[in-house]
């Protein structure tokens, strides 16, 4: 079949990653912009991003993209896109729209008028006048950005961090995107040491075991586009029994998880049994001061507490003094912590190799690097 297009929606600083892992999946890619990467693909390619991606939010298929400057010219040109092509006469869908930097800034008039030129187009194909909308869904996506009109249909559903493991929450988890995104930017492999001392849920040691034991971050849950007419069950089956066929099941890994808060440690212990990881995760209740920081060439990758995840009696600069003396003992470890605090690296006196700024949902925060030697060959043998 023709190619169609794709945009991969990301996080703002993470769009070269999800490039990357879109180059992995074998993908060619058009373009990387500002928190999207587009490219190109086919119906399979569809079930397989959605599957795949660990960093991405969302897969949305891109159905046309034009210069409109009024609302006729917005409805004309969604009224010409081959919309029965993609949407059941059964389809239930909705208008979503976002508007930046352009003269059709309403946003509710831009959805309403995209809505009735796609009721419009399926009532001439269909040739009927009134639509049940019991199907499956598709949401429509209207996004205005420099009087360019962007029409997309969302093949994801819910965002692709909720990967379907999280089955104990906790209180201002990290995205399962984000702690991916800190795994993959880091230098851990699996044969190397990893540990989170603020595990929380523990998001991050899960998200290193899936990714050592190469396990599909969407294999436990739905897809909108799982359920469209217009993509075939079988190609789902089988890329699902592709991503189960590339599970490195036996490998194991040390991989370290702690937090002084119990709760969250149970959370994490039921997260990690239910994304199938748990035999290869050490989780321990304790005090990040108090855990076992043993090992050569290790990875260290915490999300500690800050801003509006820090309660009123926990004492930042004694947080911080201790990250210190931690930091001075693993001097050929790897460290990686994201936080808010702008002046980390005056507090704990070492200096970042690299600094990104990331998004933890609302809260812009501040990815820093340090990193250790590498092992070297001896090391390896």
């Amino acid at each position: 079949m023709n190619k169609i297009e794709l945009i991969a929606t990301t996080t703002f600083g993470l769009e070269a990653i999800v490039k990357r892992e879109l180059e992995n999946l074998n993908f060619e890619i058009k373009e990387v912009d500002n928190g999207k990467v587009v490219f190109f693909s086919d119906y399979q390619g569809i079930a397989r991003a959605n599957l795949w991606l660990r960093c991405a939010d969302r897969v949305l298929w891109k159905i046309g993209e034009f210069k409109a400057l009024t609302f006729d010219e917005l409805f004309d040109q969604t009224l010409a896109l081959p919309w029965s092509e993609y949407i059941p006469k059964d389809g239930k869908f909705t208008v979503l729209g976002q508007s930046v930097k352009s003269k059709l800034f309403s946003i509710s008039d831009s959805q309403a008028i995209v809505k009735k030129a796609i009721v419009e187009n399926m009532k001439d194909k269909y040739n009927i006048s009134w639509f049940k909308e019991t199907g499956a869904e598709y949401t429509v996506k209207v996004s205005l950005l420099n009087d360019i009109a962007t029409l997309t249909i969302d093949t994801s559903g819910e965002s692709l961090h909720k990967r379907g493991y999280r089955v104990q929450p906790v209180t201002a988890p990290i995205k399962e995107t984000l702690a991916a995104a800190m795994v993959l930017l880091s230098y851990w492999t699996p044969d190397r040491i990893l540990q989170d001392p603020f595990c929380g849920s523990g998001t991050i040691a899960i998200e290193a075991a899936m990714i050592g034991r190469n396990i599909a971050p969407g294999l436990q849950r739905d897809f909108a586009s799982k359920h469209w007419e217009v993509i075939s069950e079988d190609i789902w089956r089988e890329e699902i029994r592709n991503a189960y066929k590339k599970i490195n099941v036996d490998l194991m890994m040390d991989i370290r998880a702690s937090d002084l808060d119990e709760a969250s440690v149970k959370a994490a212990i039921e997260n990690a049994d239910e994304a199938g990881v748990l035999d290869t995760i050490n989780f321990e209740h304790c005090n990040f001061k108090y855990a076992i920081y043993d090992g050569d060439y290790g990875i260290f990758i915490t999300n500690p507490p800050y801003g509006s995840r820090l309660s009123s009696n926990e004492d930042l600069s004694e947080m911080y003094e201790e990250i210190k003396k931690i930091f001075r003992r693993l001097k050929n470890w790897s460290k990686y912590i994201i936080t808010d605090e702008e002046n980390l690296e005056k507090l704990i006196k070492f200096d970042a190799n690299r600094k990104r700024i990331l998004f933890n949902g609302r809260i812009k925060t501040t990815y820093y690097q340090f990193y250790g030697p590498r092992p070297n060959e001896k090391d390896d043998l």
